[in-house]
């Protein structure tokens, strides 16, 4: 290891310090971290978590920053993971694709549409990494990151010791995980495998997919069919961070219960809604905030998106206490008129 400035180089990691993190997050929120380490291989991350340098520091791991909310400085070490790569091992028709903890999510479903490989089509233009999506269990249009996920790699923080999760030890669930439950801030992903196939099957019924492609005048679509207008509604949706900050959805779609679900459809039959099984009910954030009258909403220097009230965006010189308050607000808000208590989706640090 040697110094250069305030940076450091340790084998293949960046280490600096006092670093302003505001182009490492989507919301553009200028904050910065008393340490940041920038990681491009598995062997860099095992030496550092064995380093005297990062003992006693609070951690931060961060892939594209694009699920976060800063309300001040980090007093600790910020761990971006950059670890390339994709490769493929087929199977007859299924194959197992695995990528590094920091390809960039879309560039990985893009390779899979190009190469023929079917199942995360529909989750296409979904911002972050690949090494942040089994966390979160991202999803969009009918498809979440289980349906498709085969296995991670990982390294226990407190030993450095490398492991395997299976689907199982994953522990799955709507927006969740058990990385973000009981082994919250224990492991580091390094990379991810995807079982995939060379046999598509379409998934259309959910969103606007099929009225896009009706649009197009495309019968039989292919998957590169189905990421191209999952892409298209999304842009037409969502603001694009690199002119506006913003983390996609805030808030989670609440999941309530039949029996609570019937009485606010009593109050609200136009409550948009969808079936969660196992007696649940499933119900669209982004129309009860738009009922409350934040859709397009400016508050000083946040607001929500003029397309869509489940997007919170930074217009220019929001702090990220602002934007905390403005979702308090929606969340006070939604609650004493339906009833029911938003969850946010963004971490808040």
């Amino acid at each position: 290891m040697y110094p250069i400035a305030n940076q450091f180089i340790l084998s293949m990691t960046i280490f600096q310090e006092n670093i302003s993190l505001k182009p490492y997050n989507t919301f553009s929120i200028p904050v910065s971290s008393h340490y940041f380490a920038e990681v491009f291989s598995s062997s860099a991350l095992e030496e550092l978590l064995k380093s005297e340098l990062i003992k006693e520091q609070q951690l931060l791991i961060l892939g594209g920053g694009s699920n976060l909310l800063f309300t001040k400085d980090f007093d600790g070490l910020v761990i971006k993971m950059s670890i390339p790569g994709i490769s493929e091992e087929i199977h007859g028709d299924e194959v197992i694709v695995t990528a590094g903890a920091g390809v960039v999510w879309n560039d990985f479903v893009n390779y899979c549409v190009q190469k023929g490989f079917a199942g995360v089509e529909n989750l296409s233009l979904i911002p972050g990494t690949v090494g942040a999506s089994p966390i979160q269990n991202i999803g969009a249009y009918g498809v979440e990151l289980k349906d498709v996920f085969e296995s991670c790699s990982a390294y226990e923080i407190a030993t450095g010791k490398r492991r395997s999760f299976n689907h199982q030890d994953c522990r799955f669930g709507y927006r969740d995980s058990i990385f973000k439950n009981e082994l919250k801030g224990q492991y580091i992903i390094t990379e991810v495998s995807f079982r995939l196939s060379r046999v598509a099957s379409i998934n259309t019924q959910y969103g606007a997919i099929q009225e896009e492609l009706v649009k197009r005048g495309i019968a039989h679509p292919t998957i590169a069919d189905v990421s191209a207008v999952v892409s298209h509604i999304r842009v037409s949706k969502l603001p694009d961070p690199s002119t506006i900050g913003n983390a996609g959805s805030f808030f989670k779609n609440p999941v309530i219960e039949e029996d609570a679900f019937q009485k606010i459809f009593e109050k609200f039959p136009e409550l948009v809604h969808y079936p969660a099984g196992n007696g649940k009910v499933k119900l669209a954030a982004g129309w009860l905030i738009e009922q409350c009258g934040f859709k397009g909403k400016v508050v000083g220097q946040t607001g929500t998106w003029k397309n869509q009230a489940l997007v919170l965006v930074n217009h220019g010189q929001a702090s990220g206490q602002e934007v905390y308050s403005f979702s308090e607000n929606i969340i006070d808000t939604v609650a004493a008129r339906f009833g029911v208590r938003l969850e946010r989706e963004v971490n808040i640090l």
